[in-house]
This record gives C-alpha cells, sequence and structure tokens, in this order.
C-alpha cells in the first residue's frame, strides 16, 4: 500500500501551503485533489478516497487552501484559491512527470478547479473530476453557479449523491447533458456521500463505487494507448 509523503506546494516567494503525495509505484494516472470548504485534506473522506485510488493505480496530490493552512474557517476568495490549484497542478507536474493528470476535488474544492480550467486551461490537465459539485446553496436551487462551465473544453465527471442538497438532479441531469459531461449518480448518498443504514448500503460501499467510477472513467478518457481522445469531451 502506497504511503502519504509530505509536500510543500510554493504560491509564491514565501508562501507556501501543504500537500499529500500518495503514488503507488505502478501508477497510470494522477489525480490532484482539492478539498471541501469545511475539512481539509486529511479529512477521512478524503485520505479514503486516496487510499482507494491508490490501490487502483491512481496516484493523487491532496494539498490545503491557504485559509485552511491558516487555520481560518472563511473560504478564500476566488482570486488565491483559483492561483492555488495552479500550484497545485504544477507541483503534481514535478512530482509525477511521467503520468497523466486530472483535478478537481470536492465541493468547494471542485468548483475552484474549474473556474480555474474555465478562466484559463491548467497546464497538460486531461479531464476534471468533482466530487460533489455545489451547484447551488441548499435550498436555494438554481444553476446559476455551473455558468462558467460552458467555458471549460476538457472532458467532465460529476459524482453526486441523490440526496446531495446542494445539486438538485431536476438542474444537474440537463446541465451536464448540455455539457457533454459524465454524470454518475448514488442512491440514497448525501453531499458527502453518506448513506442512511435504511439504503441497504454502507459509506463504505459507495466510496468503492466512486473510486471504481473514477478509475474507469480515466481510463476511458486516456483510451487503450493512455493518449487523450481526439475531441474535447469523451
Amino acid at each position: 500500500m502506497a504511503t502519504d509523503t509530505a509536500v510543500m506546494i510554493e504560491l509564491e516567494p514565501a508562501r507556501s501551503v501543504s500537500g499529500l503525495l500518495k503514488a503507488p509505484p505502478n501508477a497510470t494516472a494522477g489525480f490532484v485533489m482539492a478539498h471541501g470548504a469545511g475539512a481539509g485534506m486529511t479529512h477521512p473522506f478524503m485520505a479514503a478516497v486516496a487510499d482507494g485510488l491508490a490501490a487502483r493505480r491512481i496516484a493523487t496530490l491532496r494539498y490545503q487552501f491557504p485559509y485552511m493552512e491558516t487555520g481560518s474557517k472563511r473560504p478564500d476568495r476566488p482570486a488565491p484559491a483559483h492561483a492555488t490549484v495552479r500550484a497545485a497542478v504544477a507541483a503534481a507536474h514535478e512530482l509525477l512527470p511521467s503520468l497523466p493528470l486530472f483535478a478537481g476535488g470536492k465541493s468547494f474544492g471542485a468548483r475552484m478547479t474549474s473556474q480555474a480550467q474555465a478562466e484559463a486551461p491548467l497546464p497538460g490537465v486531461r479531464g476534471l473530476i468533482f466530487l460533489g459539485f455545489p451547484l447551488h446553496p441548499a435550498r436555494q436551487p438554481s444553476d446559476g453557479r455551473a455558468a462558467h462551465l460552458a467555458e471549460v473544453t476538457i472532458p467532465m465527471l460529476f459524482l453526486q449523491g441523490t440526496r446531495d442538497a446542494l445539486a438538485d438532479r431536476g438542474l444537474l441531469v440537463p446541465l451536464t447533458d448540455r455539457l457533454g459531461a459524465a454524470l454518475h449518480v448514488f442512491d440514497h448518498a448525501d453531499h458527502s456521500f453518506h448513506v442512511p443504514v435504511r439504503s441497504g448500503r454502507t459509506d463504505a460501499q459507495v466510496l468503492q463505487a466512486l473510486c471504481d467510477t473514477i478509475t474507469a472513467w480515466i481510463g476511458a478518457v486516456l483510451g487503450p494507448a493512455g493518449s487523450p481522445p481526439r475531441t474535447g469531451r469523451p
């Protein structure tokens, strides 16, 4: 089993954030994975996804946004968050030079990564993976937060729970159809991919399915020879 290696990601001279690299020796791709708004890169969900992907030959680089690094509860504004995403992708290219890279993350991290990609393509990133994209605030259904996604021209994968209060399915399904993006829904799962006992499934089973889905989608994007698809989306 691959272990976490602590790394530092430089944002600017004299300023950096922490990262955790998990790279199995036989890795076929890398995933630059940002955390959600309320918990950092060491949250059990983030660690479990990294472990599950490592077992499937996918390396991960988790990292902190500056506000989480300093212990603040207020998420960074978009500009510094986008700069952090870019710095993490650059670090991943240095740490995993032979691997094709994907980027994204959980909730806030997914949104900041997609905004950064929409503003200017993240160098060398083959696709974006969203673990619970926060389409709108709870009880305020709207797809306004997704307007920037029309500017993303690389493949996208949305992983969402059917009980996700931040992603109304009536809005999410037509959105992903318009974008030509892949959507995989997890029955009974909430925004944290937790499922109730009455669902007949466990959180661990959902996590395994989530990691299987990511791995299969990465394989489809890269194709049999590990090359990018001919068009912007698979």
